[in-house]
């Protein structure tokens, strides 16, 4: 009986964030009325993001390069290993890490804000002046995580993929020319616009999901700290099922 009711509970949380989704969709074309609140949220999520993913990004990029010359020791020429670097920051690594490293960065602090308004009754004083708390509040925030999650995943490949090359270059003496030259004989456009449609996905999950948990909070202080945390279980979850969905859409998983 318990088990029945736990999963009625949970479909009946999944239908709620469907709805919940669908509003905020047919809320879009209102966004261009509430620039003065998208403007400050890209500038949280973007710009206060870059010395994060930069450390991030860097020692990804010093990882995978000894990580790949290591692995393909004895298969692949030393210069070609920057052929495998790209590919893994373009289609996995950029992407998947910086969505999950702003997941608890951009997730939790949606999550903790919209909660701290529910529980202080601040959500339902903007229904009462007939202000849509979607439109003023949901909406702006999760179209600047889908717009700026593609920026900094194309952020994060620069700064991976250069820090890369300085291995490459101090450790295994492949110079300027071989390491990028190689990478561009090897380079797909799918490979950055993969990564690229995957973050856009990734964008919308982590802004959509702390929105719409934070909007469930409840219980004072220690609920605003519970909802913060299930963001980021969640988007994390959905961020790594996502992966794979889009992944298998582009680049064929099943043949």
């Amino acid at each position: 009986m318990e088990r029945n009711i736990s999963c009625a509970s949970m479909l009946s949380k999944i239908g709620s964030n469907v709805l919940f989704n669908l509003q905020v969709l047919r809320s879009s074309p209102k966004i261009f009325k509430r620039l003065n609140e998208l403007i400050p949220q890209l500038k949280r999520m973007g710009y206060d993001s870059l010395i994060l993913i930069a450390i991030t990004s860097a020692f990804t990029g010093l990882v995978t390069a000894v990580q790949a010359s290591y692995q393909t020791k004895g298969y692949i020429p030393v210069n070609l290993i920057s052929v495998m670097i790209g590919k893994s920051m373009m289609i996995e690594l950029a992407p998947v890490l910086t969505a999950l490293v702003l997941s608890g960065k951009i997730g939790a602090a949606i999550a903790a804000e919209i909660g701290s308004m529910k529980v202080s009754e601040q959500i339902d004083a903007l229904e009462s002046m007939g202000v849509d708390p979607i439109e003023y509040l949901y909406l702006p925030r999760i179209v600047a995580g889908i717009i700026i999650l593609p920026i900094l995943t194309i952020y994060s490949n620069i700064i991976g993929i250069s820090s890369a090359f300085v291995v490459s270059r101090f450790h295994y003496n492949v110079n300027f020319h071989t390491f990028f030259n190689n990478m561009r004989h090897y380079f797909y456009p799918t490979d950055l616009w993969g990564g690229i449609a995957k973050s856009v996905f990734f964008g919308l999950v982590i802004t959509s999901m702390g929105c719409y948990i934070g909007s469930e909070a409840k219980g004072g202080a220690e609920g605003v700290g519970r909802v913060a945390t299930l963001t980021v279980v969640y988007s994390s979850i959905l961020i790594l099922i996502m992966d794979f969905v889009v992944a298998t859409i582009l680049f064929g998983g099943f043949k």
